[in-house]
């Protein structure tokens, strides 16, 4: 009965709205989600607060969408030209580019009231710096071929927060997990790229599966690599049991797979290797909470 209830119009513009803000595609918000939770799991040495946990929850599907919201605003009129965005609501003129920023705006400032209220004050002015990077990051495709690289600073942004919130401070542990999660986002998002990348070549905008080009396989192998070994330190400095590495193991084996899936470099299958990358990050939380419990 509800759904009669609404106006056709009504639902047609919610449906928009929640298309810009990605409600129907959670996989970026639970590729954010999973390295915030190894933030707060680490740095509680345990299990983290309610509050933090119910903050940080909410907190990466508001930064997420209001990440999609700004980014579309951004890509507005190149969007158009790509086969995979050209009908996105933005770039169709069904949602007008001031209502595109008047959710970010709103979403992040949301986002910036839960931290002045439920959180500590280096939380709050790191915080800032979260919002920083959403914000420059869908511009940087103009700029640099390392669009990715600023988007793996933007999504690892809320590791040191969660530590700051959980713990109080922000220790070297928390900045080598940070690492590791930039070097898997550059990996798996240069996995996106390459089901772009002939548009984007025709266009004009930068990625880093343009920069590597017919290497970019063996570099995100290499950097898949680099993040199953930095973790393994993480594991070390913070005494982790036998769980957390089985975690890692299923990462590296997932790993493995995404090339398998990428190796003809077919939109396809570099979109499907993408996305398996939900369930890497998955497998470590799984692997880090079982060893919480049991120890």
């Amino acid at each position: 009965m509800l759904p009669n209830a609404v106006p056709d119009h009504i639902q047609a513009r919610l449906a928009d709205y929640a298309r810009l803000l990605r409600v129907d595609r959670p996989i970026g918000s639970l590729l954010l989600l999973w390295p915030t939770y190894w933030a707060l799991w680490l740095a509680a040495d345990g299990f983290p607060s309610v509050g933090n946990f119910i903050v940080f929850t909410l907190g990466v599907f508001m930064m997420r969408a209001a990440g999609c919201a700004i980014n579309d605003f951004a890509d507005r009129k190149v969007d158009r030209h790509v086969k995979r965005t050209k009908d996105r609501p933005l770039t169709s003129g069904r949602i007008e580019a001031r209502e595109a920023v008047a959710l970010f705006a709103g979403l992040c400032v949301t986002a910036f009231l839960m931290v002045v209220l439920f959180t500590n004050t280096l939380t709050l002015y790191l915080s800032f710096g979260g919002a920083v990077l959403a914000f420059i990051y869908p511009f940087m495709k103009r700029y640099t071929h390392l669009p990715q690289l600023f988007l793996g600073a933007a999504f690892s942004w809320a590791i040191p927060m969660a530590w700051a919130a959980e713990a109080g401070e922000v220790t070297k542990l928390a900045w080598l997990l940070f690492t590791a999660n930039v070097l898997w986002t550059v990996a798996y998002d240069t996995l996106y790229a390459m089901v772009d990348r002939d548009d984007d070549i025709r266009i004009g905008i930068k990625s880093t599966a343009i920069l590597f080009g017919d290497a970019d396989r063996a570099v995100i192998a290499i950097l898949q690599a680099m993040v199953v070994l930095i973790l393994i330190l993480v594991g070390q400095q913070a005494e982790l049991g036998v769980f957390y590495y089985l975690g890692l193991v299923a990462m590296a084996c997932l790993f493995v797979f995404q090339q398998h899936l990428a190796r003809f470099r077919e939109r396809d299958g570099c979109f499907k290797a993408f996305l398996n990358n939900n369930w890497a990050g998955f497998a470590v939380f799984t692997g880090l909470l079982i060893d919480r419990i049991i120890s």
